[in-house]
């Protein structure tokens, strides 16, 4: 693997990219994307991730941080393992999931490709962290990550989408996940 795709340097300020397998839309329902905030709150506060921006859109999630108190490679590994199982049983308790059984067995199916997964496999392995080395450079990735749901389609503005931290940077009222803007 290159070394433009790992955590190099504890202390840096990384954009990160991570989607479920097979690109799979699973982010349509609200306990979906609420589950991945709660997760993200609790990493905030919890293990010290400073999120200066983040986009949750159906098939995957943009994150830009910096990991204050422990291994940013450790802390998304965290992450993606405790989303991942929650977001399965989500999937598997939710009644009116008309999806589920597909799903289980995609997540599944994606599970047995891997030699260190047990059972299901939610996200792709990867995350391809860039390290963030100049404003420049930082401002660049947040606009990426702000336009993603206008690219896709979602939206016509970026700060429209719910799940967005466009909001908290355009002084938009009631953004779901509190982050941390660099000054």
């Amino acid at each position: 693997m290159s070394r433009k795709y790992k955590f190099n340097n504890k202390e840096g300020i990384y954009f990160v990219s991570f989607a479920t397998v097979y690109w799979i839309d699973v982010f349509i329902r609200e306990s979906y994307f609420e589950l991945m905030i709660q997760a993200l709150s609790f990493f905030r506060k919890e293990r010290g991730m400073l999120i200066y921006g983040y986009c949750i859109i159906p098939s995957h999630v943009h994150l830009l941080f910096q990991a204050k108190k422990e291994n940013p490679s450790e802390l998304i590994r965290d992450l993606k393992k405790f989303t991942a199982t929650n977001l399965v049983n989500l999937i598997r308790d939710n009644q009116q999931e008309s999806r589920k059984e597909w799903l289980l067995w995609m997540f599944k199916r994606a599970g047995k490709k891997s030699s260190n997964v047990t059972h299901y496999q939610f996200w792709q392995h990867h995350n391809q962290p860039i390290e963030i080395h100049s404003d420049k450079f930082f401002d660049e990735k947040l606009e990426y990550i702000h336009q993603n749901p206008v690219v896709s389609g979602f939206v016509s503005e970026p700060q429209d989408w719910k799940y967005s931290s466009a909001k908290n940077y355009w002084q938009a009222v009631d953004p779901v996940l509190d982050i941390d803007i660099l000054s």
